[in-house]
């Protein structure tokens, strides 16, 4: 038997459920948690991918920073970037979005964000810790997808 899945209608219902949550947040006089997405140049798919993830942050109620470096960056001044943001106490979490231009090493990227600050869970200690069923940060795409798989199973 096939299942088709509605990953819309899943990803509604998740955001609808968070933004109340963030609500109740608020209602007890904390703040939400805070999130940034750094965009390295002008990738078409990664732009549209960024703007969706702001706009969600804004309707569930999140803050959320995009800061968009120009596609001539250097690596250094990425890596400036990713450190101010991991020693920001203010900011509890971002994403680099890949892919990054040409001249930049990812994998130096990737292991320069903050393990407890990686939205993505791409650093390789949040990644290995799930790949081996430890307890870590699981990622919104990921727990979106195990939640579409059972709430329709």
């Amino acid at each position: 038997m096939s299942i088709i899945l509605d990953g819309k209608t899943t990803s509604n219902q998740i955001k609808e459920e968070l933004s109340v949550q963030v609500k109740g947040i608020k209602e007890a006089g904390k703040r939400p948690p805070p999130l940034a997405a750094v965009l390295g140049g002008n990738d078409g798919a990664s732009l549209t991918y960024v703007g969706s993830k702001v706009r969600s942050c804004e309707r569930i109620g999140y803050d959320s920073t995009l800061i968009k470096l120009e596609d001539n960056i250097s690596q250094d001044a990425l890596l400036e970037t990713i450190e101010k943001l991991n020693n920001d106490p203010l900011l509890d979490g971002f994403i680099v979005q890949l892919p990054l231009p040409k001249h930049i090493d990812e994998e130096v990227v990737l292991h320069a964000i903050n393990p407890n600050k990686d939205v993505d869970g791409f650093h390789p200690t949040n990644f290995g810790k799930m790949a081996l069923g430890m307890e870590t940060f699981i990622p919104q795409l990921l727990l979106e997808s195990w939640s579409s798989l059972s709430v329709t199973s």
